[in-house]
């Protein structure tokens, strides 16, 4: 009878046994209860699954501690992902060893500290010695262990934002501890001093903020921290392309204030030579300072008088435009009423409109999509966070309609598919899934096909519906043909929808617009001949709800992009959200500015 009872507790692990799968994931509403039976620890029986690859258990509150087993029993685990649960103040016992371990996620959890016999692993031998990727950002760390590079001597991507972290350890930085890293995001902390010792991360590229994305690229960003001073030795990092040090007091106002609206290079060469005591090459980076802000004073001139060229170009290549148009200064605003059934199936939407997109040039979609599904992956966690959608606006027909019913009533014509019931889509994906299991002998599946399982235990699937009584959007596995995103596409309907909560909504919404920002300067850059081809961007998006990207950025220079908030309302009217309020989009990189 106990068997039965475990087995019944636990059918996925019953699943992965029987069809020896490599990749498991557990999550959705059941898993707080059951974890919560078997004393806040995962079940022992998943520890008899050693052919497994990949292990995601995520967003569940219950779970304090791993258990004990983990590392004897998955021996060939490659990505181990324990995000949004209870873990802490410790590890114990410590997750390592674990020889074929890339990638470990613990973020948003309490951990306080890390020590040895509670923490990672062992560091003689080390205990992770393949790791690559270690997130630890969004918990309550103090300190880090001072054998971590001890511990993971290949670690090339290391995420510590959101902690409460005031020194690094002086082992970190150590000549050849860590001769790979090339990524450390440390923002949000309580850091009081940057080591000259960080010289010796020869392979430092990125150093950033991770806001909730991953947003910048090469980056040095220590935003944020209770730094007074930046070693002159940080100009001696061969790789490092940009930095941001903002919110942080600075003993000398003028680095102060260069790292404000100052070019990378010119800080560099500052430090490089020391600052106010440099000599001659004191000069060379006044010059530096002076020059920028005589770049600036001609674009703003320029601005004003309609003039372009070159200065013009580089100028708006470097500062880039978000106009948000208010509810009432729009004629026809787009407005999503939400029926009061989503509230027990993903009861969170919020909605925008963007005008001014670029699609056409080279390879600036292709960009862009890759970028969408990272975010996907990323902030959205693999959708069961968020998911995001964009539609052709010209198609949309308001006011729409966030309702939600059973699968055998709503009809929809997916992306690069015929028109199909839910209920006959979902069994046809289910059936390719499967397919796909068989031929390569394992769990692993691609494209819609990954987010099946989201929909389990639902009676009534979300869905989008516009006024002619059309499904634009099914998530999270899918848009309509009907809107679908083209390269012709200017103007385009953002969505994005949760079960989670109103805040990832928001937060995702903040990451996709910065990110056509980015992707407009970008393109502006780099202007390219040719373009991408509808088929190509299906095959790139992998039928995924579309994309959109570059701002329109013409001969004259770019536009600002325009944001239209759009309002979502319960079916009597009254608001529920609007979007972009005066919190949102706040976060905005230096380079872009949000006109209101």
């Amino acid at each position: 009878m106990a068997a039965a009872a475990v087995s019944e507790a636990w059918p996925e692990l019953e699943l992965a046994e029987r069809e020896r799968r490599r990749e498991l994931l557990l999550t959705g509403p059941g898993l707080e209860e059951r974890v919560r039976a078997a004393g806040g620890q995962l079940p022992p029986r998943l520890f008899t699954l050693p052919l497994l690859h990949y292990l995601e258990v995520s967003g569940c509150g219950s779970l304090r501690a791993p258990g004990p087993g983990l590392a004897q029993g998955l021996p060939q685990l490659h990505s181990l992902v324990l995000r949004r649960n209870a873990l802490g103040p410790g590890l114990s016992p410590e997750l390592g060893p674990l020889p074929a371990l890339r990638v470990l996620d613990l973020s948003g959890n309490a951990l306080e500290a890390l020590p040895p016999g509670q923490g990672l692993g062992p560091a003689e031998p080390p205990g992770l010695p393949q790791l690559q990727s270690l997130n630890l950002s969004g918990n309550r760390l103090r300190e880090l262990p001072a054998d971590l590079a001890r511990c993971a001597p290949r670690l090339q991507s290391l995420n510590l934002t959101g902690n409460c972290l005031d020194s690094f350890p002086a082992e970190l930085f150590r000549p050849g501890a860590l001769p790979l890293l090339s990524e450390l995001a440390a923002a949000d902390n309580c850091l009081r001093e940057l080591s000259p010792d960080i010289a010796h991360l020869a392979s430092l590229k990125v150093l950033q903020r991770w806001f909730h994305w991953h947003f910048l690229e090469e980056t040095l960003d220590l935003s944020n921290n209770q730094l007074s001073e930046i070693p002159a030795e940080l100009a001696d990092c061969p790789k490092l392309k940009e930095i941001n040090f903002r919110g942080n007091k600075l003993r000398d106002k003028r680095l102060e204030k260069m790292v404000s609206g100052c070019q990378t290079r010119s800080i560099l060469e500052y430090l490089r030579v020391g600052g106010r005591g440099g000599g001659k090459g004191k000069g060379r980076a006044e010059g530096s300072e002076k020059e920028d802000g005589r770049k600036k004073r001609r674009e703003r001139k320029q601005r004003r008088e309609g003039g372009d060229g070159e200065e013009q170009d580089v100028g708006d290549a470097g500062r880039l435009l978000l106009r948000v148009l208010h509810v009432s200064e729009n004629p026809a605003p787009l407005t999503v009423r939400v029926s009061p059934e989503v509230r027990d199936v993903r009861p969170y939407i919020v909605g925008a409109v963007v005008r001014g997109m670029d699609l056409q040039p080279g390879n600036a979609l292709k960009r862009f999509l890759t970028s969408q599904t990272k975010l996907h992956e990323d902030l959205c966690e693999k959708r069961t966070a968020a998911t995001l959608a964009t539609h052709e606006l010209r198609a949309v027909k308001g006011p729409l309609l966030y309702c939600a019913r059973p699968p055998q009533d709503l009809k929809i014509v997916p992306l690069g598919r015929k028109e199909a019931k839910v209920k006959e889509l979902v069994r046809q994906l289910q059936l390719e899934a499967e397919e796909q299991r068989k031929q390569k002998k394992r769990q692993s599946v691609s494209g819609l096909h990954r987010y099946l399982h989201l929909l389990d235990g639902n009676e009534n699937y979300p869905c989008l519906v516009d006024a002619d009584g059309d499904v634009i959007s099914f998530p999270p596995i899918t848009n309509s043909e009907k809107t679908k995103v083209k390269k012709t596409t200017s103007d385009l309907f953002l969505e994005v929808t949760s079960a989670t909560s109103l805040q990832i909504c928001k937060d995702v919404m903040d990451a996709l617009i910065l990110k056509m920002a980015e992707m407009n300067k970008y393109t502006l850059e780099n202007k390219e001949e040719g373009s991408l081809s509808d088929t190509e961007a299906d095959a790139v998006s992998g039928q995924l709800s579309d994309p959109r990207t570059n701002a329109s950025a013409g001969k004259d220079g770019p536009s600002p992009l325009v944001v239209e908030q759009v309002r979502v309302v319960d079916l009597e009217g009254s608001l529920k959200v609007v979007y972009p309020s005066k919190a949102d989009l706040a976060t905005a990189p230096p380079h872009v500015t949000v006109v209101r």
